[in-house]
């Protein structure tokens, strides 16, 4: 809590800043400080996007599997 020019009391909030990363040993989105790299997916621009990051992760597996059917006539 801090005080404003007039004396009355204010709150300040502290909004953390990414990048943003996704830590596969701890399933949990962690900023720059957190877990070793081999540890983590990212970086992502947002929290959001680090907390969807298994989700990204299978949709691009996925995607491959697809492509890799189709390149070998599957």
């Amino acid at each position: 809590m801090s005080r404003a020019p007039d004396g009355a009391a204010t709150w300040e909030v502290t909004v953390a800043e990414g990048p943003w990363f996704y830590c596969l040993k701890h399933h949990t989105v962690e900023d720059r400080d957190g877990c070793a790299e081999r540890h983590r997916l990212g970086p992502y621009a947002t929290r959001e996007e680090a907390e969807h990051a298994l989700q990204k992760v299978a949709e691009r597996e996925e995607t491959i599997r697809r492509e890799d059917r189709a390149w070998e006539g599957e």
